[in-house]
């Protein structure tokens, strides 16, 4: 079915040249150590997250920053290669946002990042103008922390997204600055799907507890609290109630950019209508894929490849 058959979906986040090394199950310093993969793959959230929902047949316009260097054109185009609408990403001078993962042999990872011009991107508020919104249902923020100057922001962007008439969503990731709640806090009332993991669910809400985590996560707010649980597979709590869904089987070998592919699949069934448990389903299977290849995107399929892949894929059994 064609993409403009389901509403669009605005992604505002950032894009990163990675630079994948796997596998690295030790630093030794002074010494050399061999390794089977060194590549280069698409990066960050907002890029990741866009290039799976238009893998899964959505319309993705994506709102970013890269530098005016040649892994800026380089990514523009890939993007663009896979559908992405990359007219409102934006060219600065400076370096594009670069990540060197260092990929155990478990598929667990280390990242060394270089923010370049993301430490500039979007100092105010967005303005979401007839032009931006065209087409569009939904605005999704990846990572409002991976952007420094536009973290203050965020809340008055999603106050204003809301006004124009978009349902909201946001996937919080990793808060390098240690402020978590601080900032994300006044997002909340404004965001109709949050997406967090485990670790960042129990920082943002002072509990251990993953559930209770959430449930506190949604008091403050956040109309839907989604926590991803890797190979657990995920939790979600709204005012209809919570419920589990468990990951599928597959063979790891790089977790790199799934939970950003989860938030893609997710958002992708909700936009096609599908409840908050298909959703979740979906979600799942795009991490899934994710992480059988090198790197965040190379391993997602198109939707209907998808829904194949799950009905024939094994569902991990619960720990």
């Amino acid at each position: 079915m064609p993409q403009d058959k389901f509403g669009g979906v605005l992604c505002t986040g950032n894009i990163v040249f990675d630079m994948l090394v796997h596998p690295v199950d030790q630093l030794r310093w002074g010494a050399t150590t061999w390794v089977e993969t060194i590549g280069q793959s698409m990066g960050g959230n907002g890029a990741n997250t866009s290039y799976a929902l238009a893998c899964l047949g959505i319309t993705a316009r994506l709102l970013a920053l890269v530098g005016d260097d040649s892994f800026g054109e380089e990514l523009i185009g890939g993007l663009r290669a896979a559908g992405v609408d990359t007219r409102s990403v934006q060219r600065s001078h400076g370096a594009t946002p670069t990540t060197i993962a260092l990929v155990r042999s478990d598929g667990s990872r280390l990242f060394l990042h270089k923010p370049g011009v993301s430490l500039q991107a979007f100092p105010e508020p967005l303005e979401f103008t007839p032009l931006l919104v065209h087409g569009m249902t939904r605005y999704h923020l990846a990572n409002p922390f991976a952007m420094p100057a536009f973290r203050s922001h965020a809340a008055e962007t999603l106050r204003r997204a809301r006004a124009a008439g978009l349902q909201t969503s946001l996937d919080a990731a990793w808060d390098s600055q240690g402020r978590w709640l601080q900032d994300l806090g006044p997002c909340l009332p404004n965001v109709d799907t949050l997406f967090v993991n485990e670790e960042e669910a129990q920082l943002l809400a002072g509990v251990e507890n993953v559930a209770e985590a959430a449930k506190s996560l949604h008091r403050l707010g956040a109309g839907t609290v989604v926590v991803k649980l890797g190979a657990r597979g995920c939790i979600v709590v709204s005012t209809d109630g919570e419920f589990s869904v468990p990951a599928f089987e597959v063979d790891v070998l790089d977790t790199t950019g799934a939970g950003d592919c989860f938030a893609g699949g997710f958002i992708a069934a909700l936009q096609r209508g599908l409840s908050p448990r298909e959703a979740a389903r979906v979600g799942n299977a795009a991490g899934a894929l994710s992480v059988r290849r090198v790197g965040a995107v190379g391993g997602l399929l198109g939707w209907e490849d998808t829904q194949q892949w799950m009905r024939s894929a094994r569902i991990k059994p619960e720990s």
